[in-house]
Parts: structure tokens; sequence; C-alpha cells
């Protein structure tokens, strides 16, 4: 019954906030459709404590740098953007171009000042990415970027994309390397929520410097290592490593939809 009544709950919120946010855009600057997004992602936290029994624990806080920087978490739930946008007052955060073909979306985004780069990647997306992501920084906020660029299962990580590893080279900012639970209380292969405390935690910075590879190391090992942690917290398992896979859209037909061979069911 709390699933269902938070599945209803998602899609009315989601459905009255986005044509109230179009209506926002209409209008001058992003001071009205910042209000409206940062509404949303408020009630639905509320309703995931509410009514899906899932309540957020937000650790970490105090390793936030002063002033600017890049935050990359972990990616495992639907959940994860809506509690870490609820942190903070203005983030401009990075998508796929897969959310522009949404009746309504591109027009919100695109007031909103969010980053939105070519799901399929190559020269010309990182090139769209410094591109929007230097007007962000231009105008001091946060950015917020998931380095797998998917959504991964629990027990599973993706490929650390390195357009995190560009970005704060160019722009000389710190990241902040973010792992949560919230995967194991709101999956993205289920329909179902599970009631209980998820974990998101700041991590320690990782400061500008490094080289690309040691950089793209310290990053997934934070954020990979820690999460496995949260999710035994959570589970009450003993801590495993996630296993390496390939996000649907880079597997054959036939394998997708399958999780890889040792993962958590």
């Amino acid at each position: 019954m709390r699933s269902l009544l938070f599945n209803l709950a998602f899609g009315l919120i989601s459905v009255f906030h986005t044509l109230w946010a179009a209506l926002a855009a209409l209008s001058p600057g992003r001071g009205r459709v910042k209000h409206v997004i940062s509404l949303y992602v408020r009630r639905m936290v509320w309703a995931m404590r509410a009514l899906a029994g899932i309540e957020i624990e937000v650790r970490g806080r105090e390793r936030l740098p002063q002033g600017a920087y890049i935050l990359a978490p972990k990616h495992a739930s639907y959940g994860d953007g809506f509690s870490i946008y609820a942190q903070f007052d203005d983030l401009a955060f990075v998508t796929g171009d897969h959310l522009e073909r949404f009746p309504l979306f591109k027009t919100v985004l695109s007031k909103l000042g969010a980053i939105v780069v070519d799901s399929c990647g190559g020269p010309e997306a990182r090139k769209a990415l410094s591109d929007s992501a230097a007007k962000a920084n231009g105008e001091g906020r946060k950015i917020l970027i998931y380095p797998e660029g998917n959504l991964a299962p629990v027990g599973v990580k993706y490929r650390y994309r390195t357009g995190v590893y560009y970005m704060a080279r160019d722009f000389d900012l710190p990241v902040v390397p973010v792992a949560s639970s919230l995967g194991v209380f709101w999956t993205q292969e289920h329909w179902t929520k599970r009631p209980g405390k998820a974990v998101l935690e700041f991590l320690d910075p990782i400061l500008p410097g490094l080289d690309k590879a040691a950089f793209m190391a310290r990053l997934e090992a934070a954020v990979e290592d820690r999460t496995a942690e949260l999710v035994a917290e959570a589970t009450g398992r003993p801590v495993t490593p996630a296993v390496l896979g390939l996000p649907d859209s880079e597997r054959p037909p036939a394998e997708r939809g399958r999780k890889p061979a040792g993962a958590k069911t």
C-alpha cells in the first residue's frame, strides 16, 4: 500500500510541478522556475518519508568546501536527484538530452540552467558540457554530475566517465564524491519501495592538481567503497565490492535487463 500511495503521489506531484514550471518559464529570469523546482524536490523528499517510509540521513556536510565545487555522486536510485538537489539552494545539474524528449521539459531545463549533453557522448558532447558548465561556474553555482552517466543497480558499477575530470581541471574546482544507500530502498528495477533509513554522505573533497588517471581512480574508489559500506549498513549484509557492468544501452539486446554475474539481488 505504501508503494502504491507513493507512486500515485510521485506521478501527481511530478505532473503538477512540470506544468507549473513550464508556466513559470514564461517569466523573465530563473527565479520563478528555480522556486518551483525547489518546492518539487522538497515535496518529493517529503513523500518519500511520509508515504514510502524512506527517511534520508545526510552525513558529511562539514566536509563541503567553501565556494564553488562539483558534486560527483553514486547513481543507484531514481530518488538520488531529489535527495541531493534538496540539500542546496541552487544547483546546476548535468543531464542527458533524453529528458528533452518529454513535453515541456526542454523549456524548463533551459530556463533552470541545467547542463544538457548529448547522451551519445563524443567531442561535441564534451564541448557542450564544457560550455554549459563554464556558464554555471561563472554564476557561482555548484555543479552536480553523475560520473557513471547511468543508473547502476545496487552492487553494480559502470565505467566512470572523464567529463567530471575535465570540468574540475578546466575550472580549477574541488570535486566532492557522494556515496548513497538510497538504491536499497528505491531501486530502479521494481516499483515497490522498501521503508527504512537511507544515507546520503558527502565525502572528503578531491582537490585540483591530480592527473586524469589518479583523479579517476581516487573518485571511483571513494564513491564505490563508501557506497558498499553504506549498503552493508542498510541491509545487514557483509561489505561487498560492486561488480563492473555495462548499462543496457551498451549491451547486446539479449543481455539487456540482466544483472552482471556476482551482483547482489
